[in-house]
């Protein structure tokens, strides 16, 4: 395992993983192999260059390796050991929001395994999909139970892992019943959202599926400025979402969600 402390600092290391580690197996036609783990950690964090996400750089330099955004630390473990298994090369971004939350570890936690491309739906809903991962979710979480108050009910999914991506397109699936879709990240607009978007109205037609224009929320266009604020007004809140969400709703259903501000 090689580590690299934040994020933000693995664009200094981005020449090797793309050109030797990401493209070897490639290169060799499976002849050789480099079983390496890049641990970092990411994303809610403060200051300039400690709480970046760059997702779009490392989806677009690093085909062929892993990338792996679990949500917790028990996810992350599972995905070590699943890894641990292998011989492939992976980079597996920790959150940094994660790290003080109390959870269940598993009894079996060095034998406990997250399968790799495989999504998990945290919530059931039926009003609107949301699709997102790592730090984010959290923040979600929170504002589904708001969303909830307010009479809509949305369908939360992780995807656990980019590449591979929702292997068995269960993006797709709760499309299916919602026809609705957000995807929420803290790259820059355009980055890791849109990576996403194009994998379920692309590469799983989710596209024909929808009845409303597919949104996303993301971080502004800049890297966040100092201070707990930068953080809060730089990348998506609780408010953010339920905002986005409600908007969404108050375009397909006026009568039933009036526009929370006039």
């Amino acid at each position: 395992i090689a580590e690299i402390q934040y994020l933000d600092y693995l664009l200094y290391a981005l020449n090797i993983l793309s050109d030797d580690l990401a493209s070897l197996s490639y290169r060799t036609k499976a002849g050789q192999k480099a079983p390496v783990i890049v641990r970092t950690r990411g994303h809610r964090l403060e200051g300039v260059w400690h709480s970046g996400s760059p997702m779009g750089m490392i989806l677009g330099s690093l085909r062929g390796m892993h990338i792996c955004v679990p949500r917790n630390m028990t996810q992350a473990a599972g995905m070590y050991n699943t890894l641990f298994r292998a011989d492939e090369p992976a980079l597996v971004i920790e959150c940094l929001n994660g790290y003080r939350l109390k959870e269940k570890l598993p009894d079996n936690v060095g034998e406990f395994t997250v399968p790799l491309g495989k999504a998990e739906i945290i919530k059931e809903g039926r009003d609107i999909t949301v699709v997102t991962y790592g730090s984010t979710l959290r923040i979600v979480e929170e504002a589904a139970e708001e969303l909830e108050h307010l009479g809509i009910s949305i369908e939360i999914i992780d995807p656990q892992t980019l590449l591979p991506f929702d292997t068995d397109q269960l993006c797709k699936k709760s499309l299916q019943k919602t026809n609705k879709l957000l995807v929420i990240d803290e790259d820059v607009p355009g980055g890791g959202t849109a990576f996403i978007l194009q994998q379920i109205l692309e590469v799983q037609q989710g596209y024909y599926l929808l009845d409303a224009q597919p949104k996303t929320l993301s971080a502004k266009a800049h890297r966040p400025p100092y201070g707990s604020d930068g953080d809060y007004f730089s990348k998506p809140s609780v408010d953010d979402v339920i905002e986005t969400v409600y908007a969404m709703m108050n375009e397909s259903k006026p009568n039933q969600f009036p526009g929370l501000f006039k």
